[in-house]
């Protein structure tokens, strides 16, 4: 007997034709990074001259994983992503481990971190909002760790349910927020790039950058003995810098999360992959470029909060230049915010229809979206911006979510990995699957990405372990839920 047809509340919409696709990809991925990480990635490396070369290792590592996921993505153009493609190359518990992880931690916390970044330069403008102006003070969980209600914290919040509620709407909602949003944040990046190279270029310290354009100096140690300025400490800065940079560039797969709501999703998937990486990866370039062209490098290295874009901004547009670079920051999160909160909530709707979620995040609204995944995940992360890390010596205060994005970082590149290896034994497993998509240069580019990332894997856990060993300890809670999950289910049948 012939199944029937789910009912049409419960079909997604095809809405996402080529160029809003890029935009959910260039959207996720430019977010407040660019802005903030070129000053420790500068710190690490100690010289111009190999900073560019850190950023175009992890556009090359960015790009070469695009490609692979643009032959997934034709070959099962379906709702969640990765998971999916973990799930089909490996099994139920691997992806499930990953979708763990990409709730509990990886798309929630950068949701949160991105959100107090929107509220934070909110704050330039409107200084009411501060991570120092409490509406209820710090309490104390234990001597490491509290909860606060600052305005920034509250602002936050706010943003990240504004925009979960506009994309429970519909995919049309959060689509035009979307697309607004990247055109006007590309714009602010290009603007960057005129201001630095033509605007505000000084010569004089181009000059200097480009004397000393390999040289290291003023580096931070990366274990004692070792620094940028040796052959071997130079190799690792450059590995352990990527942290930064791969950060500034991660979520371009976020797309493939909603590809059954991608027109054409077979021939639209790899293009929107390939264009929308290759665009937000020549600007990365190009803006790092800008730093140089009009700020010496220490002060790229020593740049205030990290800030260098802001600090480039106050040289080129003396006065308003500050207030300039907070708009476009702000611009630039929220649509970061919207296209991580639209992404995301499909990867959890693909894991409730497998019974590894929630059930009612299998479900759709009435708007034809996963709005209980969107609430679910936007609740969450609204959450993770409450806790407060607290530093017993400086007395400082400083974000969990902060800390739990460090712990991940290596754990998302082993899923990464895990799952362009998975490329290679479908091509083994299923060798007539239909793939109107072939990642080009296989098997180069897959082993090229593998390579590049499981040295800078080795290079965490040797000289990163604080930062590394945690986010294992986060996938290792994801087994014994799945433990539970799969007790829960034989006991229910």
């Amino acid at each position: 007997m012939k199944s029937e047809s789910p009912a049409p509340s419960q079909e997604f919409v095809r809405g996402l034709g080529l160029f809003d696709s890029v935009m959910v990809v260039a959207g996720a991925m430019i977010g407040s990074g660019i802005f903030i990480v070129p000053a420790e990635m500068a710190r690490k490396i100690g010289s111009p001259g190999w900073l560019l070369v850190a950023w175009a290792l992890a556009g090359a590592l960015t790009i070469a994983a695009a490609l692979c996921y643009g032959e997934f993505a034709s070959m099962m153009p379906e709702t969640g992503g990765m998971y999916v493609y973990l799930r089909e190359a490996y099994s139920p518990l691997v992806a499930f481990l990953y979708g763990w992880t990409l709730f509990t931690v990886i798309q929630t916390g950068t949701l949160a971190a991105v959100a107090v970044a929107f509220a934070r330069f909110t704050g330039v403008l409107w200084p009411w909002v501060s991570e120092n102006h409490y509406l209820i003070p710090p309490i104390h969980l234990s001597a490491r760790y509290a909860i606060s209600l600052s305005s920034a914290q509250l602002g936050g919040i706010v943003v990240i349910l504004v925009l979960t509620w506009t994309n429970s709407r519909g995919l049309e909602y959060g689509k035009i927020v979307q697309n607004l949003f990247t055109v006007a944040k590309t714009a602010a990046l290009a603007a960057i790039v005129v201001a630095g190279f033509f605007l505000a270029r000084n010569g004089p310290v181009l000059l200097a950058n480009l004397e000393g354009f390999w040289k290291a100096r003023d580096c931070v140690p990366l274990a004692p003995g070792l620094d940028a300025m040796s052959g071997f400490g130079l190799f690792v800065a450059l590995l352990v810098a990527q942290s930064g940079s791969l950060f500034a560039a991660d979520s371009w797969h976020d797309v493939t999360f909603a590809a059954s709501e991608v027109k054409d999703p077979r021939r639209s998937l790899p293009r929107a992959l390939a264009i929308g990486t290759v665009t937000v990866i020549a600007l990365y370039l190009l803006v790092n470029l800008a730093y140089l062209c009009v700020l010496p490098f220490s002060e790229v290295q020593h740049a205030p909060s990290d800030r260098v874009a802001t600090a480039m901004f106050a040289v080129a547009y003396p006065g308003a230049g500050r207030a300039l670079m907070a708009l476009a920051i702000m611009i630039s999160t929220f649509g970061c915010i919207n296209g991580l909160a639209l992404a995301g909530a499909r990867a959890y709707f693909a894991m409730a229809q497998d019974g590894l979620f929630f059930a009612p995040a299998s479900r759709l609204n009435n708007a034809r979206v996963p709005g209980w995944s969107l609430w679910a995940q936007g609740l969450w992360a609204g959450l993770l911006v409450l806790p407060r890390t607290y530093n017993l010596h400086t007395r400082h205060y400083g974000n969990l979510y902060s800390n739990l994005l460090d712990y991940v970082i290596s754990a998302a590149l082993i899923f990464y990995v895990l799952a362009i290896i998975g490329l290679v034994r479908l091509r083994w497993k299923r060798p007539t699957a239909e793939r109107p998509y072939k990642t080009p240069g296989y098997p180069f580019v897959p082993a090229f990405y593998v390579a590049g990332a499981s040295a800078i894997l080795v290079a965490l856990f040797v000289y990163r372990p604080a930062t590394t060993w945690p986010g294992f300890l986060i996938v290792l809670f994801g087994l014994v839920a799945y433990v539970g999950l799969s007790v829960a289910r034989s006991g229910r049948g």
